[in-house]
Order: structure tokens, then sequence, then C-alpha cells
């Protein structure tokens, strides 16, 4: 039991305690280390860099695929996702990413298309030097530069790949196989035979 002489009365405005003095390391000794609470995180600049870089890009599915496997036990089912990113700059990518759930698919295409990455020269006007057919397996997309103002006339894929590479007038079609894969695979195989107008002007002078 607490007796009431045993109990102290404090007394107010008590001055804090003093800190204790820092002691300077001696010669040949190495710094004292600080708690791990006192000082940033390692890593905490890397990582918002790295933050700031993958911001830059827009990412946009352009379809979502559920594909089965079948076993000794009975199917499997996974999802595929078809994921286009770009910066509207010039610089785009795409990939497939396949996953047991739909948002870890979009996640490992994502992840992807940021590591596989396409440079685009855009002409004046938001569009591309001159006409080209890309070639994919069964599928062929015709692309063809339009004066400013017409837009983005294209389909799904395409208008996915064009509008997130920078490209904000264009006229397109696309024969032969609709699979998305194929498109997007077609369209960046003509995107990646384009010629600068220079190169143009010294074929046509050579026709």
């Amino acid at each position: 039991m607490i007796e009431e002489k045993d109990i102290q009365p404090v007394e107010e405005n008590q001055p804090a305690p003093e800190a204790a003095p820092s002691v300077a390391p001696k010669e040949g000794e190495a710094a004292p280390r600080h708690p791990r609470g006192d000082r940033r995180p390692r890593g905490d600049r890397r990582n918002r860099e790295r933050r700031e870089v993958k911001d830059e890009f827009e990412e946009r599915v352009v379809a979502i695929n559920r594909v089965s496997k079948t076993v000794k036990g009975g199917r499997r089912m996974k999802f595929t996702a078809l994921v286009v990113v770009g910066n509207r700059k010039g610089k785009y990518g795409f990939a497939v990413g396949k996953a047991a759930e739909v948002p870890d698919a979009i996640k490992k295409a994502t992840e992807a298309a940021r590591k596989n990455l396409f440079n685009l020269h855009i002409v004046k006007g938001g569009t591309i030097s001159h006409e080209v057919i890309g070639k994919f397996g069964a599928c062929n997309v015709f692309l063809k530069p339009a004066p400013e103002g017409t837009g983005v006339i294209a389909g799904g894929p395409v208008r996915a790949i064009l509008e997130l590479a920078g490209i904000t007038n264009v006229c397109s079609k696309v024969y032969g196989s609709r699979a998305p894969i194929n498109i997007i695979r077609a369209t960046n195989q003509g995107l990646n035979n384009l010629k600068s107008y220079k190169d143009m002007k010294v074929l046509r002078s050579k026709e």
C-alpha cells in the first residue's frame, strides 16, 4: 500500500534534462553511427527517381484473353493481357503478360512494356513522314499521313499505339488478321520502317 509520505510533489516548469554532450571520435576511430530512424532509408532517392521516370508513361490495356492448359488434374485457367505504354512524345512500347489473375497479368505486361521501348520521329503536324505498310504474319496495317485537324482514324489496337506514341493526325487500315497482338506488331513494324524527310528526299531524287 502506497502511503502519502512516499508520494513526492511534482514541481512545475522543471528544466529539461541536458542532452549528453557529443563525443568527437578519436584519431583512427570511425564516427559513431546514428540509429536507423534518424536518417533517410537507403534507396529512397533511387526509388523516387524511378517513380518519376515511370510516371511519364501512360499505359493502356488493349486486350485481355482467358487461356487454359489441360493437365492431368484438369484445366488450368490463366489470363493474358496486352498492354501498350507511351509518353506521347515519340516513345512507346508494348508487351504481353500472363498470370492467374487479371491485375497480375496487367502488371507483368506493363513492366515488360516499359523495358521494351521504341522511338518514333514525329514530323510537323503530329503525323508520320510518309505512307507505309507494316506486316506481321497474316496482318497488314496501312498508315497514311493526314493534315492537321484530321485526328487518329484507326481501330482499337492501332489507335492505342499511335496515340500513346504521340501521333495526332493519321489514317490507317487493317487488312488480314484481326488478332490484337498481330495488329500491334504489324503497326510497330511499319513505324520502325519510317524514314526521315531528308532520306525520302534523297530516295525520290534518285527515282
